[in-house]
This record gives C-alpha cells, structure tokens and sequence, in this order.
C-alpha cells in the first residue's frame, strides 16, 4: 500500500532553530500531507510502513496528542481486559503490555549510536536499544494474542485497516494549557527528544503547531468527529480525573467487559495518582536504565492535575492559549469539561 501524504521537510531556517532546540534529532523535522502533521525526519522511511500495517478486529487502540493522559488510560484498559492482573501488570513493564507503536521514529541513527556507546559493557542494554530503534509492528505482526497498541498518531494518519477491521479505538483528549505544560517536561525527559530551550519557547513552538504529532487541534477535532463510531469511545482526560469509577465502567463495557463495584474500587486505587506516579511499571524505568531519560528533569508521571500547572503559564501565556482555542474553535461543537 503506497503512503497517500507528501512528506515535506520544514522550511529550512526554521529546521536550523529546532535543530538547535531539539537535540534527539539530527537531519531535520518533516511535515506531511495539507494538515502538515509534524514529525522527526524517520517519518520519510516508515510512514508508509505505518500505513500499511494490518490491524485486527480485536486490537485495542489507545489514540491520543502526547500528554493527554495516555499512560493513565493504558494501565486502566489492559486491566480492564485482563481481569484485573495486578501481579503481571506490577511486573511486565507497560510498554511491553502496551507497545508504542511509532517510537522508533524518535530513535535517530545518530542518538541510537551514542546510547548503544554509552552502554556498550551491557549486551542487553544494546539489544534492547536495537529493539527500540526498529518498527514495533514487526513485533505485533508475531502476536497471537488480543493486542493493545498505543499511538499519538491523529486518526488521519492510522492504518486504514483499523476502520477496515473495526478495532477498537480510545481517543482521549486533554485542554491544551495542560498538555503543553506536561508536553514541554516530556521534551527535556527524554533524550530522544531532547529539547534545551524554556518553556516560552516551547510554547512559541507548540502554537505554531511546530512539536511532534502537531498541530494538537486538528488531532483532537478529528478525534472528536469520530465519537460516534460504533468502534470508537472518545473521553476527556478531566472527566477522568473528575469521575474515575464511571470512567472505568463507561471503558469496561465498551470493551465489552463487566466488573463489580469492589474491582471498581480496586482498579481506581490502583490508578490514583498518588500511587500511579510510584509505579515502576509505568513509569519507564526500563528507558531511565538505558539512558534515554535525562537526569535531573521531571518524572515522566508528573501531577495529573486539571488547571495545577501554575508555574509555567503566565498570563501572557494564559490568555494566547485562550486566544488561540477559541479560533480554532470556531465552528465546531467540541468543547472541554468545565472542571
């Protein structure tokens, strides 16, 4: 199956900036089709790859714009399926349970190289960074199994064998002040990303729709445009912080799954905050092993508030982003939770 979208590299002075901004990559940042969705320059190898790849009827999809409390909504689905195995949920890392599907578009040639240095006394470490820098559907296509698939893909750019096969698909989508915050402290996490600059800067980028899987308000319009597909449940991250229990029986019989009030109970405990952000299942230990997140920065758990990020938004910042959601707003019902 040919890639159906031009790939086009960004404008080349505006490449120079987020190269020096962005330091996990090194050839330069794509745009592809009329939306112009942003990427890392391995996009031009593996899109069409992406877009050929063969989903089934039981695949679960979790979809969302980075920092929309994709982790969160993994660890309550792959429960909700697996009847509540915490034991194996403690112990099997949640990027194992769950994959990323497009992660090795972040694992440059060049960035890979230097990790596979500095582990280089560890053959294991280096499998496993070989591992990561490969596309995870060659892993998938092996799976007999039901498979839960993570990806920040808009749906635009999802293999068209999900709609094919009506996998299942949970859109998740999160208010942009919110997002940004937590999406600038993912960026200076994780090395693969790299970037080196302020918050400012980072919001200057974002706005202009100039960070990974950008722009985030045609990602979240055309999820909600697919609410009412029969195989698609879409959710707000604050109706999730505001109403955990509903949430999860809302996921549970869209999965096609039953729990009691006590595994209710149990599930939301399991996923409060205070506990999530301790548990080194989903908390990407296995990455900080190898490296690929950067000391000294936020944990790649953070708050999981709704309107908490009091630090970084200025009120100049506050009221562009109020600005900026009511144009792209315009015409559409989609509104988020008063919360």
């Amino acid at each position: 199956m040919s890639f159906p979208y031009d790939i086009n590299y960004v404008e080349p002075k505006v490449n120079e900036q987020l190269l020096n901004d962005f330091h996990g990559e090194r050839s330069g940042f794509v745009q592809v089709g009329k939306t112009r969705w942003f990427f890392p320059s391995r996009f031009k190898q593996f899109g069409a790859s992406l877009h050929s790849f063969e989903a089934r009827a039981d695949d679960t999809w979790v979809v969302t714009y980075p920092r929309s409390g994709t982790t969160w909504t993994q660890e309550m689905v792959w429960l909700i399926c697996n009847n509540l195995d915490f034991i194996s949920a403690n112990k099997i890392p949640l990027t194992q349970r769950f994959p990323f599907f497009e992660f090795h578009l972040f694992m440059h040639d060049e960035v890979k190289a230097e990790f596979l240095e500095e582990n280089q006394h560890d053959q294991e470490k280096c499998k496993f960074i070989e591992k990561l820098s490969q596309p995870v559907h060659n892993e998938l296509d092996k799976m007999n199994q039901p498979r839960f698939i993570k990806t920040h893909l808009p749906t635009s750019l999802l293999p068209p064998s999900i709609f094919k096969n009506n996998s299942k698909i949970i859109y998740v989508a999160r208010n942009p002040s919110d997002v940004v915050v937590s999406y600038y402290h993912l960026n200076r996490l994780y090395r693969t990303q790299g970037y080196e600059g302020d918050f400012q800067k980072f919001y200057d980028y974002f706005e202009k729709d100039l960070t990974p899987w950008s722009p985030y308000w045609d990602h979240v319009k055309e999820g909600w445009a697919m609410k009412d597909k029969p195989n698609v449940l879409f959710m707000f991250y604050e109706d999730m912080k505001r109403n955990l229990p509903e949430t999860i029986r809302r996921t549970a019989a869209f999965l096609n799954r039953t729990l009691s009030d006590e595994q209710v109970t149990l599930l939301c405990n399991h996923l409060d905050i205070k506990n999530f952000r301790h548990n080194k299942s989903v908390t990407c230990e296995e990455l900080k092993h190898l490296g690929i997140l950067k000391e000294g920065e936020q944990a790649f758990v953070r708050k999981g508030q709704v309107n908490g990020n009091t630090e970084e938004l200025t009120d100049t910042i506050r009221h562009r982003i109020k600005e900026w959601s009511e144009r792209n707003l315009i015409g559409t019902d989609l509104r988020f939770p008063d919360c």
